[in-house]
């Protein structure tokens, strides 16, 4: 897989967690990085580590439910750096919170982020990409976007929106022969920093389901998807599995999160009083909160799933000749 280490990168949601992570994995490879969050502390943070890993870097302060802002931030990006080669849609936000506990404006927000952000993104990189005949547009999504699960209505129906609008984008691209593609990275729980700064009802602190991955394994993937032509990459056994299971046992998925979906998402802490949270504003303007979360010593720098995933093609090369092999001795075997 050969990469122009000339290449120029647009990510969003890029200050910290997943987003941080990508940056760096671009960085490494020598890519133009064009950083996009709200938060200026983490985008400074993050900009620093992509000239010290090697990469170019371009923070430019935005909030992804703006359009205008979103698409001024694309046209910036070509003209300091030319044209865009890789978008990547990566910014969200939700509220850990039953159904009957949201507001409103909370429902807004967070489709307005982790949604209509993804779709804008598009819109704005299709605008530069089409006329060219070329580039790529990964959508970061997650196992929620064939599963939902309880205390995360805004995040899932985001998610599977973001899911379905993706669908629609590559049947088009493949109806008009366009040389412009897409792919969508579906993710496990990952070790980020958002369960200390997304919006919390709940009286104790969140944390991701187990099995817990660090970021890097995401970045990896976002990578991989973002120099091939793969319709879907799946990340982690546990993705894999939620994904199979609720194709032919929704229902008795339903019950299962029932019982064990509250507890699952919560730690035996009380959340801090007048906590702050990040729904509406950024909180980095003191803190650079990073790639990582709080649970480093339960997440897992390895997933043999996505490596097996992303080597697919070799492997199945090899069990072909496996087979082949195996063929060939018994018909030697069965003459003599």
């Amino acid at each position: 897989m050969t990469v122009r280490n000339t290449e120029t990168v647009v990510i969003t949601g890029a200050s910290a967690g997943l987003g941080r992570a990508i940056a760096q994995e671009f960085a490494r490879h020598g890519a133009n990085v064009v950083l996009l969050a709200r938060g200026r502390r983490g985008l400074e943070a993050a900009a620093a580590e992509v000239e010290r890993l090697g990469g170019r870097a371009l923070a430019i302060p935005c909030d992804v439910s703006d359009f205008a802002a979103l698409d001024a931030a694309a046209t910036r990006a070509e003209r300091e750096f030319g044209s865009i080669d890789i978008w990547i849609n990566n910014a969200m936000t939700t509220v850990f919170a039953p159904v009957s506990q949201l507001k409103p404006d909370e429902l807004n927000r967070v489709t307005e982020v982790t949604d209509l952000g993804s779709a804008y993104g598009v819109m704005v990189a299709l605008a530069r990409m089409l006329p060219r005949d070329r580039g790529k547009i990964v959508q970061v999504g997650s196992a929620l976007a064939y599963r939902a699960i309880p205390l995360q209505a805004t995040y899932c129906g985001a998610k599977h929106a973001t899911e379905g609008f993706f669908e629609s984008l590559r049947s088009e691209l493949i109806h008009d022969k366009s040389n412009v593609t897409t792919t969508m990275v579906q993710m496990p729980a990952l070790n980020t920093p958002q369960f200390r700064w997304v919006r919390n009802k709940m009286g104790k602190k969140s944390q991701p389901v187990p099995p817990i991955y660090q970021p890097e394994v995401g970045a990896r993937a976002v990578y991989y998807a973002a120099h091939g032509n793969r319709r879907e990459i799946f990340v982690g056994r546990s993705t894999v599995w939620v994904i199979l299971l609720n194709k032919f046992f929704a229902a008795l998925g339903d019950r299962y999160l029932a019982s064990q979906g509250y507890e699952g998402q919560q730690i035996d802490e009380p959340v801090e009083p007048n906590r702050r949270d990040n729904l509406f504003r950024p909180l980095d303007d003191k803190t650079d909160y990073g790639a990582h979360g709080e649970f480093d010593d339960r997440s897992t720098y390895e997933s043999w799933q996505l490596e097996a995933n992303m080597r697919r093609g070799v492997l199945a090369a090899a069990g072909l000749g496996v087979l082949g092999a195996a063929g060939a001795t018994a018909a030697l075997l069965a003459r003599r």
